[in-house]
């Protein structure tokens, strides 16, 4: 199975880290972001992994060149000018063996252990074109539990609300390359004509999932690694 990995983007607010490196490659406890990426895909059993790459993406190549080392077979797709995210999954599908019904895709910028194969039953069993990973909506305040009657009864800390996001993670027919942009992201275009035709399914889940955007994030995700909070065992 291939995964292609969105690992373009500059990262504006992680600098300086950003200065010498994408924001995929960003050091996250002692590893770039994409190698945890890289272990969760194989764990899952991706074999092949297309990375889609912009700025500086020939740090990416350096790092992980044929792949062997990894795990995997590791492959490149750069960009001449920028695409945006749906014009990079669709020039990199010219790269994907003509024989996968599907890919997984996924935004380099995320850590998470979520079951590839969930994914992957839902997007056969509901016949879509599209399925995204959703995760719970991450509140950046502490949540108090209060009663009816005004009596506080617990805190609880950075908790979730009842809303679900899109967790950067896919998996797209073979089809869908059709109805991506030359340039431009799929989150704006692609996927609203897709749910507007009842074609995009969503996965609830449960498992563990964080963004690195910037500094805040990057310290948190660096201490759930090293805190065992993540893993992909």
């Amino acid at each position: 199975m291939y995964a292609l990995i969105i690992a373009g983007g500059r990262g504006e607010r992680l600098r300086p880290l950003t200065d010498t490196v994408p924001k995929a490659m960003v050091p996250v406890n002692g590893q770039p972001l994409l190698a945890y990426q890289v272990e969760w895909l194989r764990r899952e059993g991706v074999t092949d992994v297309l990375f889609l790459c912009g700025y500086l993406g020939e740090k990416i190549r350096d790092y992980f060149g044929e792949g062997s080392d990894y795990g995997i077979k590791a492959h490149y797709s750069f960009e001449t000018t920028p695409l945006g995210r749906g014009g990079a999954v669709k020039q990199a599908f010219d790269l994907v063996e003509s024989d996968e019904r599907f890919v997984l895709v996924t935004n380099g910028d995320i850590l998470t252990n979520q079951p590839i194969s969930e994914l992957i039953e839902l997007h056969q069993r509901s016949g879509a074109m599209a399925t995204m990973m959703l995760t719970p909506y991450p509140s950046q305040f502490g949540v108090v539990d209060v009663s009816e009657e005004g009596e506080i009864r617990s805190f609880v800390e950075k908790g979730t609300l009842p809303m679900w996001i899109n967790a950067g993670v896919y998996v797209f027919d073979r089809d869908i390359e059709q109805r991506l942009p030359n340039q431009g992201d799929h989150e704006q275009t692609t996927f609203p004509a897709l749910a507007e035709e009842g074609r995009l399914a969503g996965l609830r889940s449960s498992a563990k999932w964080m963004a690195v955007d910037g500094p805040k994030d990057l310290t948190e995700s660096t201490q759930a690694l090293a805190q065992g909070l993540i893993s992909f065992n």
